[in-house]
């Protein structure tokens, strides 16, 4: 069956300004790192795709290595795209990374020239596009200098093969740098992209202040703890989740006695503000303004759909939050 686009999609999705860019991005991304390789399902992660864009999500982040195997998400939201979205690229934020490895030998890693152009160039083929949306430096290279890496982002800009240029995973001093060299070479750093929940917290020591700053949007990943931060293991580690497949990222080693009290004590929270632990995890990031966006992953339909039901409270009390940090401590 064709895919339509519902016509009310932009109905209830909040947008918010991207620094001081011209562009908005929807309240809520949806990210592809889990649940779009080929070791996952065909039909789950397209109803995915399709929800999430009925629903006003426009943004879809990827990057070269998004798996498993590496390059499989990209090739799968490719072959989506063309299939069903090909009538709504305009209206879609398509973003990639690379940073992390990526092929074998010395060019295949970290943030060289090299490395950045040829796998965007792999990346554009795997998903049949022309250019993406935001192109980012994935994670910051110890060896290579910094002036190289924001060159090669400029470069690939000017060349038309991304529209943004991005950073992701950087510290405060090195945003501060890398912003500075992509503003001197004209070509604005348009949004940085840290890992930020409840319970990984480091954005707050100065990364979040230097962005604002500098007018450069923040787009938090992982705001769910890899799930922690759901109800998902108040009660046990279910067969079907991250904790339990041997490709993910989470361990059942990170759910500790300590941090399953935290999570259980945030789940009563919720539920007196009349959300899910992961609604209030999502809207505790959203209440901060220098946030642009929120990334979430989902590994089916129902589980998206109950994340997007964060929008409907992102205001917190000062008790409310005087008892998150209470429980976080």
């Amino acid at each position: 069956m064709t895919y339509v686009a519902s016509p009310k999609r932009y109905k209830d999705m909040q947008y918010r300004r991207c620094g001081k860019s011209g562009l908005k991005f929807p309240a809520v991304s949806l990210g592809l790192w889990h649940n779009f390789g080929d070791v996952d399902v065909t039909d789950n992660f397209r109803k995915i795709l399709h929800l999430a864009f009925d629903s006003g999500i426009t943004h879809f982040d990827l990057a070269n290595n998004y798996g498993p195997p590496p390059g499989s998400a990209e090739e799968n939201f490719g072959r989506i795209l063309k299939q069903d979205f090909s009538a709504y690229r305009d209206e879609m934020i398509i973003s990639s990374k690379a940073g992390y490895t990526m092929w074998d030998g010395p060019y295949g890693d970290w943030g060289s020239k090299k490395y950045l152009v040829a796998s965007l160039d792999q990346s554009l083929k795997r998903m049949g596009l022309d250019y993406v949306d935001i192109f980012y430096h994935h994670r910051p290279d110890p060896e290579t200098p910094l002036e190289e890496t924001m060159g090669a982002l400029d470069l690939i800009v000017r060349q038309g093969k991304a529209l943004y240029a991005g950073i992701s995973n950087y510290p405060a001093d090195e945003a501060a740098k890398a912003i500075d060299i992509l503003r001197q070479l004209g070509t604005p750093c348009l949004i940085h992209q840290p890992k930020y929940s409840m319970f990984e917290r480091w954005v707050e020591g100065g990364l979040l202040d230097v962005l604002a700053a500098e007018g450069v949007g923040c787009i938090p990943f992982s705001p769910l703890a890899q799930g922690m931060l759901t109800n998902k293991y108040l009660h046990g580690i279910p067969d079907d989740s991250r904790a339990a497949k041997a490709t993910g990222f989470l361990q059942t080693s990170q759910l500790t006695a300590k941090r399953l009290e935290k999570i259980k004590k945030l789940d009563a929270l919720a539920k007196q503000r009349g959300q899910t632990l992961a609604q209030m995890a999502l809207s505790w990031i959203l209440k901060n303004s220098r946030v642009t966006s929120v990334l979430i992953g989902a590994s089916k339909p129902e589980q998206l759909s109950d994340s997007l039901k964060c929008l409907d409270n992102i205001v917190f009390s000062s008790e409310e939050l005087a008892k998150i940090e209470a429980i976080l401590k």
